[in-house]
């Protein structure tokens, strides 16, 4: 078994030098980036009411913008929430030995423990965390939000179900304390190359976003789910919505739990701009792909 950060981490003073980034992809000083203010928060009760046609605008300029915003009032309960996140908390919490049961580097089984065994792209490098994938539903939510964009966008409701939207997955990243947060990288930037992704953040800073050439941190906001664009809605709005450029960074004190659920299509799906969104002026600027050729191609230059 690959050694776990999470085991070995709290004994070192230094970071392992397969674990620091080059200098131009570390974060250095923006590990302390202010939080970007231009992510709204959707109380999603309030979207039938008079402003929803409001509140939709707000959520498409800042698709189009940064392809993050984040919701509250989801109607996820807050205990289902805790719960969830203080489970996967007491799960890396556990002795090695416990752990090294449901470690496995088999992509696919249905839960499973690994760690930064892949190297990031071409400079040999570990990202600093754990990670558990596993099952979590929140299949009523991401559709709610998935008929809001296409509100916004003036296609038909429902446009994402079946096959576009078919696979769910939870994928629980934590990052353990590190002595060093200016060398390192929990998750290196990227953007997400599935339809839709949902993520919901302990009250620790860690989650930024990248925009106007500068790295800003993204607002833990207790019980609320930041959700970003990924890469197939942008394929599919023709470029009209932002896949969200972001990563993680870590700290010196307190250890980082967060849990991710991607929406994709199946895999056989051929994902292209709607045509309704195609026009003599705005013609195609992505072409159609089979999405596990995109994954393929995706999961070859982000391996972590």
């Amino acid at each position: 078994m690959s050694s776990l950060v999470s085991s070995w981490s709290r004994t070192v003073h230094s970071v392992p030098e397969d674990y620091v980034f080059p200098e131009n992809k570390r974060p250095g000083s923006d590990i302390a980036a202010p939080v970007c203010k231009d992510i709204p928060v959707i109380d999603l009760s309030q979207l039938d009411g008079l402003d929803r046609v409001g509140k939709i605008q707000q959520i498409m300029k800042a698709n189009c913008d940064l392809g993050i915003f984040q919701v509250i009032n989801h109607g996820v309960s807050e205990e289902l929430l805790d719960e969830t996140m203080n489970l996967f908390k007491e799960f890396f919490s556990m002795p090695a030995e416990d752990k090294a049961m449901h470690y496995s580097e088999d992509g696919t089984k249905g839960f499973r423990l690994y760690t930064s065994s892949l190297s990031y792209i071409d400079d040999g490098v570990n990202t600093w965390k754990d990670s558990v994938k596993h099952t979590w539903e929140v299949r009523k939510l991401s559709s709610r939000i998935l008929d809001l964009i296409c509100e916004g966008l003036g296609i038909g409701m429902r446009y994402f179900e079946g096959e576009l939207s078919k696979l769910q997955e939870l994928v629980v990243h934590h990052y353990p304390p590190c002595p060093d947060p200016s060398l390192v990288l929990g998750v290196g930037g990227h953007s997400d190359p599935h339809l839709l992704t949902l993520l919901q953040q302990e009250d620790i800073c860690g989650l930024q976003i990248y925009k106007d050439g500068r790295w800003l941190g993204v607002e833990p906001i207790p019980h609320a789910f930041v959700i970003m664009i990924s890469d197939q809605l942008e394929i599919i709005s023709n470029g009209k919505l932002k896949s969200a450029q972001h990563r993680a960074v870590t700290n010196t004190s307190s250890a980082r739990t967060s849990l991710v659920t991607f929406i994709s299509p199946s895999l056989e799906s051929i994902i292209e701009p709607e045509k309704a969104l195609v026009s003599a002026s705005e013609p195609p600027v992505f072409k159609s792909m089979r999405f596990k050729e995109y994954l393929d191609i995706h999961t070859a230059n982000h391996p972590w």
